[in-house]
């Protein structure tokens, strides 16, 4: 995790980025590191982003399988198959 910034040591950070470069630079210098700063969050964004993407495509994938699932079952043929045992049956009591 990233450290946080107070604001002592961005004042810090500040007068040496002042003396370093030098008060002409420092605007161009910003704008650069402004951009560096936004490509980073950008690519942080599209990386969560591919994260979320495969964590959806799981969840369709179980949904899709749950699905299959349910239609494999059909619960009216096992009940039909039940009643034509019993009956079955019933007809072979019935005739001993």
């Amino acid at each position: 995790m990233l450290p946080q910034l107070g604001f002592t040591e961005f004042l810090l950070i500040a007068i040496v980025a002042l003396v370093v470069v030098g008060p002409r630079e420092l605007p161009g210098m910003l704008r650069k590191v402004g951009g560096w700063v936004a490509k980073a969050r950008g690519m942080a964004r599209e990386f969560q982003g591919a994260f979320d993407d495969m964590g959806r495509e799981v969840e369709l994938d179980e949904l899709r399988k749950e699905i299959e699932a349910i239609k494999n079952a059909n619960p009216i043929a096992d009940i039909a198959d039940d009643l034509s045992k019993t009956e079955d049956e019933m007809r072979d009591d019935a005739a001993s």
